[in-house]
């Protein structure tokens, strides 16, 4: 499938996660089949003010190709701006967020506030789209909440304004992150554009990643959550659509194997110091499951050194 001229080989997306989706995260899913990814919401306005910790967030390699560099914001003009200044990343597409729960990002109009405001909305996706010769894509939520779903309309304004593509999470803002998410509303949405439409919510299997497909008629599937710690996720999928082969999950030693490769990026990226402290989580997130998770946990929230992390990721290969 293709979004606007850039060509995606597969049918997995990996969500921009706040905090997460950063560098090394995602070349890490990118290596380990994810088709399509898409970066850290960075701020329109930091980056436009020169915000150093904004510019960090927009940087695009090679190994991470096709990859988004996303912006959220609330001023046409601001979002316009920041998606020219983007460009210097080389990014192969601009995503617009429209569906971040966050009250910092919410609270101060962007994200899911837009979607309270389809005009407004409509005019930062035409004034993106206007600005930048890469396609611009827009990542929404069902609505505000239960009472408010427009998610069919904010995706049409998308559209008319140039959206070369959009990504619906099935859950109101409302929800945050609450179970279930709203699969009849990604079809919904699919039926009502031309361009193509991510699913995003609750996609944890490969299983589930087929059901959605068939259930929705969506071009890709958005994985977020589920692949903390299980990048291979990507490629158990893609695998299983293409073959309907499932693919074991990796036993204790492969598992630490990738942790491993996952955080010596993570440390070259950022050094040791702040990277260490960053794989806290991820070493946590590929821990769970394992004999002794808890303890295992426990162990990778005291973690200073790479050294430190090899010697627990023996200890866990192991068990």
């Amino acid at each position: 499938m293709f979004i606007g001229n850039v060509e995606i080989k597969g049918h997995t997306a990996l969500a921009p996660m706040a905090g997460v989706a950063d560098t090394a995260f995602r070349t890490v899913c990118k290596a380990h089949g994810a088709a399509y990814v898409v970066g850290e919401m960075a701020s329109a306005k930091g980056f436009v003010m020169q915000a150093t910790k904004t510019a960090e967030l927009l940087g695009v390699t090679d190994a991470e190709r096709p990859m988004a560099i996303q912006l959220f914001g609330s001023e046409p003009d601001v979002m316009a701006e920041a998606a020219r200044r983007a460009l210097a990343f080389s990014p192969d597409i601009i995503d617009i967020n429209m569906g971040c729960p966050a009250p910092k990002v919410a609270g101060n109009g962007g994200g899911s506030a837009l979607l309270k405001d389809p005009a407004l909305a409509g005019r930062i996706v035409r004034a993106v789209a206007n600005a930048v010769p890469v396609p611009v894509t827009v990542k929404i939520r069902k609505g505000w909440d239960a009472a408010h779903v427009n998610a069919v309309e904010i995706a049409r304004i998308a559209e008319e304004n140039g959206a070369a593509a959009v990504a619906v999470h099935g859950r109101t803002r409302a929800q945050q992150y609450a179970p279930p998410a709203d699969w009849d509303i990604i079809a919904a949405v699919r039926r009502a554009v031309r361009i193509p439409v991510i699913g995003n919510g609750d996609v944890d299997s490969p299983q589930a990643a087929a059901h959605m497909l068939a259930q929705t008629g969506c071009d890709l599937v958005m994985i977020g959550r589920a692949a903390l710690g299980r990048p291979w996720l990507f490629g158990q999928v893609e695998t299983y659509l293409r073959t309907g082969e499932l693919l074991p999950e990796p036993n204790p030693a492969r598992r630490m194997a990738v942790l491993l490769d996952h955080v010596r990026l993570l440390c070259a990226l950022k050094g040791e110091h702040i990277g260490m402290r960053e794989a806290r989580k991820h070493a946590a997130w590929y821990m769970k499951g394992l004999h002794g998770a808890a303890l295992l946990r426990g162990e990778a929230n005291k973690l200073d050194t790479f050294a430190d992390l090899e010697r627990l990721a023996a200890a866990a290969a192991k068990e």
